[in-house]
């Protein structure tokens, strides 16, 4: 049996993070995407960075309201996929005021 040709996908979701995604959340980010076997990149603007790697991810220096393209390709790139967008539509779990 051969083996399956890997899956690719993508989203593109708002930051919705009050300040954006700094240190905390891009380490949340990174530590999701690592528990994961896809490849995982982030783009903004046009540029593209490893979604596995804390310091690419704040290089981008997204703020709120930034439109991110996620993208995974590998054997578990569908589930790898909507846990990172429900991550960042979850604010990365920030206490939003009622």
């Amino acid at each position: 049996m051969a083996d399956a040709p890997p899956q690719t996908g993508e989203v593109e979701v708002e930051l919705l993070n009050r300040h954006g995604l700094h240190l905390r959340p891009a380490t949340r980010f990174a530590q999701e995407a690592l528990r994961f076997r896809s490849d995982v990149t982030v783009s903004l603007d046009g540029t593209e960075v490893n979604g596995k790697s804390i310091l690419m991810l704040t290089s981008l220096a997204a703020e709120r309201g930034a439109l991110l393209r996620i993208r995974a390709t590998g054997e578990d790139a569908e589930a790898c996929l909507a846990a990172l967008a429900g991550l960042v539509r979850d604010r990365f779990g920030e206490e939003v005021p009622a």
